[in-house]
């Protein structure tokens, strides 16, 4: 999947802040331990995987059913404490 057409990650420190658009892929590199549960808890059980690594949480969201904006703002929450 090409990478160009999502906004590029913000980062301050050791803060990330996620979007609906942000990657999958990129939020489990900052910090999985914290975000793996939230997507494990929407159904989400292949992380590994190149396909679920490279969504955005908003296509994750549409294929699961979840609300995006719910999702995110968990997991900004649970990245960034």
């Amino acid at each position: 999947m090409a990478r160009i057409f999502f906004k590029p990650l913000k980062r301050k420190e050791n803060t990330m802040e996620i979007t609906k658009d942000t990657i999958i892929g990129d939020i489990l590199d900052f910090n999985a331990e914290a975000a793996a549960p939230f997507f494990f808890e929407m159904g989400m059980h292949c992380l590994g995987c190149p396909s679920a690594r490279g969504e955005s949480v908003a296509q994750a969201c549409a294929v699961h059913g979840v609300d995006p904006e719910a999702l995110v703002s968990k997991l900004n929450d649970a990245v960034n404490k």
